[in-house]
């Protein structure tokens, strides 16, 4: 442990450059203390005489006086299974409980290393027919869920968290990123309510938060699903809102260095760091545990070629996509199903994971659908008097298809999305049921 006063050279927004005697190390835990307060920082660049210092708080007030002290440790979290059912603030202080952590680790883990992951194949039910039927969640996937200013993203976060279900022992962690009060506030009650609470971990940086903090708490979160499901052996759903909130912390800082700035100002390295994030997903060689990512990003006027959710979508395996005009419709949840995309899907579905006819039944909806969409557009030209009555019960299908399948009050077995399906068939001739096999056919419809 080092100390030093009046070290302090530069302060520039959330970094502080200091003098050192001795090298510090990168990543190195420190605290400045100054007017009786005392805040957290980071050792981000280091040399034989100085060091930049990012910290976790606001800087204001700070000054040469200042008293550095390098602990001569990385960031680290207390962690316990005790942890199910707490709150915590977004540096992983308790707000509603404390507990006697049976270990520290250090926040900055790497990724699962390739060799040592299995390829994931376990259904994972969230309770959302959109998502359960059409973009399965597989176990070990990493599945972002792409959204826009609006939209009720939150709303089906928390419900993710409420009606998801894996096999074993379960636990959900929860990270909001750069929420407001009352969204926080909503979370939590939302949890409380519906006895959830008692098996997830919550992770609350708020908007009032320093932003910097905002850095800090999804590896803080993930560090805790690490050790959740790789040392206690149990399922973790981990859900990240909002990412994008995440890459404008990390934007900031990039400026505050002067870095060379990469598209829309975001750092350069934004592709490596998101991945560092989302790929400590995954299931792991001779483990019990797996870790499940539900990264939620919201889209600048919902613009998918932004730099974070078209960097997520190449580091990820698929997104669900929700939609403006579905919602103005009042159609919940808003998911597109047409864009949408589980690249795992066909490894977790199937006879002894879900039903055998749920890949035709996949294929017919998405077919069906996107050829009602087809005639949704000529319409708007030509108008319906054109139409054949085949052309009218697409159509009427697909009203039928985003009534009753894409809008739900409550959570959903997968089979009972599957035959909600089966019923839409019957409004369609059956020789346009191309994508089912003929045994399926006459079993179900």
């Amino acid at each position: 442990m080092k100390e030093y006063s009046q070290a302090t050279t530069q302060i520039k927004g959330p970094l502080v450059i200091v003098e050192q005697e001795q090298p510090a190390s990168y990543g190195e835990l420190c605290t400045i203390q100054y007017a009786g307060k005392k805040v957290y920082g980071q050792v981000l660049v280091t040399s034989k005489t100085h060091a930049v210092i990012q910290l976790f708080e606001s800087s204001q007030g700070i000054n040469r006086d200042a008293k550095i002290e390098f602990t001569g440790k990385p960031a680290q979290i207390g962690l316990s299974k005790d942890m199910l059912g707490g709150i915590f603030t977004g540096m992983g202080t308790p707000i509603n409980k404390q507990y006697a952590a049976e270990e520290y680790r250090d926040i900055n883990a790497s990724a699962i290393n390739p060799v040592m992951r299995m390829p994931p194949d376990d259904f994972v039910q969230t309770g959302i027919s959109a998502i359960d039927g059409m973009s399965t969640l597989v176990r070990g996937q990493k599945l972002p869920i792409f959204s826009e200013a609006g939209l009720p993203h939150n709303e089906l976060a928390a419900r993710i968290v409420q009606e998801a279900d894996m096999k074993g022992d379960f636990a959900v962690v929860f990270a909001g990123l750069g929420i407001t009060n009352e969204e926080a506030d909503y979370f939590i009650e939302q949890f409380e309510n519906s006895n959830t609470l008692q098996r997830t971990v919550v992770f609350l940086n708020k908007a009032s938060d320093p932003s910097v903090e905002r850095i800090i708490t999804p590896r803080i979160a993930l560090t805790t699903a690490e050790y959740l499901a790789y040392t206690c052996d149990m399922q973790v759903l981990v859900v990240l809102t909002d990412m994008t909130s995440y890459c404008e912390s990390l934007r900031e800082v990039s400026n505050a260095r002067e870095e060379v700035p990469g598209r829309r100002g975001y750092p350069g390295y934004l592709y490596s760091d998101l991945a560092a994030q989302y790929e400590r997903a995954g299931v792991i060689k001779g483990k019990k545990g797996s870790i499940t990512q539900l990264p939620i990003i919201t889209m600048p006027q919902g613009d998918k070629t932004h730099p974070v959710p078209d960097l997520t979508g190449y580091i990820t395996e698929g997104q669900v996509v929700l939609e403006k005009g579905l919602h103005a419709k009042g159609i919940y949840p808003p998911i597109n199903p047409l864009p949408s995309l589980s690249r795992l899907m066909k490894n977790g579905i199937g006879d002894g994971k879900t039903r055998e006819d749920h890949s035709g039944v996949s294929d017919q909806l998405y077919a069906s659908y996107a050829y009602a969409q087809e005639l949704r557009q000529l319409i708007s030209v030509i108008g319906e008097g054109g139409l054949q009555e085949q052309d009218r019960q697409y159509l009427r299908f697909a009203d039928a298809f985003e009534k009753q399948f894409l809008n739900q009050k409550q959570g959903r077995e997968i089979k009972q999305t599957l035959d909600i399906a089966w019923e839409l068939f019957r409004m369609l001739p059956k020789q346009e049921l191309k994508k089912l096999k003929p045994k399926h056919v006459e079993e179900y419809l």
